[in-house]
């Protein structure tokens, strides 16, 4: 009994000075990974990890409007190789939209057209979206504002060269590091902290901005603290307002926050929605910013936003990547472990995947799956 007593008593104060360790150091966020992610049995961020954390909602459109179904609606089958491709990477949602109506759709793993799920990532392009209707609304002066007239910690030497644009373009030249199976980055503090603002104005240049791509979560976060400094609105009633409600989503939506008290949007990432009212978007952009007749979205910064700013690395334009595959030209949203809304204008054709994971090739800006869920679909479009 004694010896229990000692290793209970060694096991609580081991554990009271882990406690001290983690807030002396400002690490204590990793508490948080801990309870939301590690004890559930993950490894990283999960689909319905929205669950764990704050969130605001996003009401769905006061005139929702429906998908029609296309003449030929699930008609085809899956082929063998799209049916193996979404059993191992684990897909929840698999839809193709053909000429702007549903020509397949499928769910699975006790998901439904209606479940959420978190987009992850593929929030960047609804935020650089938000830039665009901010600069439209008198906001934002033009892409070439700095980001010092908004936010003062980004003052100082290169970081006074900065813009707007820079921050869209993901070419801010911060020194953040997207790690996301590390415990000690900054991507993974950020995704935990409940003081996201902190975490951002702690950021530090490393090289000139506006010179090359560098894939950083940081610069959309940045991005929408410059859309909230300038419009005065929190961004998720300014997407609401501007996105979510005039597409017709059918749909409510949550979009996470660092905490109640900041109410911070992640805006990197962690809008929970569904297939098909993701795609409403994807629709937007293919239709040169318009969406039933209104422009929503000026013309000229659609056509920018999906070429690519820099031809050295990765393809990628203003909160788009970009990809050709089969002599065809395509931009699409991507979201970590999957989170896919390809668009390709050629054939008035989108197709969404949803999923718990996906194959990653290094050396290879596109996941070899991407491809396949591509070429699956032409497949079954030919039949």
């Amino acid at each position: 009994m004694t010896y229990l007593k000692k290793t209970l008593k060694f096991i609580v104060v081991l554990l009271a000075l882990t406690l001290a360790v983690l807030y002396i150091t400002d690490t204590d966020y990793l508490i948080k990974a801990v309870r939301t992610i590690y004890m559930k049995g993950h490894t990283t961020a999960y689909l319905e990890d929205y669950k764990e954390f704050d969130n605001q909602t996003i009401t769905a459109s006061t005139n929702p409007q429906a998908w029609p179904n296309h003449k030929n609606y699930n008609h085809a089958k899956e082929t063998k190789t799209l049916t193996e491709l979404n059993n191992t990477s684990g897909t929840i949602a698999y839809v193709i939209i053909k000429n702007d109506s549903i020509w397949f759709e499928n769910y699975y793993d006790g998901f439904n057209e209606n479940s959420k799920s978190n987009s992850f990532s593929m929030a960047k392009s609804y935020v650089s979206g938000l830039m665009q209707k901010a600069i439209q609304d008198g906001y934002i002066k033009s892409l070439e504002q700095p980001v010092c007239d908004f936010l003062p910690a980004f003052c100082d030497g290169d970081a006074a060269k900065m813009t707007v644009g820079d921050l869209s373009s993901m070419s801010s030249g911060t020194n953040w590091d997207e790690a996301y199976y590390s415990p000690l980055s900054i991507t993974t503090r950020a995704y935990f902290d409940d003081d996201l603002a902190k975490v951002m104005n702690g950021l530090k240049m490393e090289t000139e901005p506006g010179q090359s791509f560098k894939y950083a979560s940081g610069d959309t976060q940045m991005l929408a603290m410059v859309i909230e400094k300038a419009s005065g609105k929190k961004l998720y009633n300014y997407f609401e307002d501007s996105f979510w409600k005039p597409l017709g989503a059918e749909n409510e939506t949550l979009w996470q926050v660092d905490s109640e008290d900041h109410d911070l949007v992640k805006a990197y990432c962690c809008i929970a929605s569904n297939a098909k009212d993701f795609a409403r978007y994807g629709k937007l952009f293919k239709n040169h910013g318009q969406w039933n007749g209104k422009q929503i979205l000026d013309s000229s910064f659609v056509a920018k936003s999906i070429k690519p700013r820099f031809n050295d690395g990765p393809m990628y334009g203003y909160g788009w990547w970009l990809a050709e595959f089969n002599e065809k030209e395509i931009f699409y949203m991507r979201g970590h472990l999957g989170q896919l809304v390809i668009v390709i204008p050629e054939d008035d054709l989108i197709i969404v995947r949803l999923g718990h994971q996906i194959t990653k090739v290094a050396g290879d800006a596109h996941s070899p799956d991407f491809y396949t869920f591509i070429d699956e679909a032409y497949k079954m479009l030919e039949k």
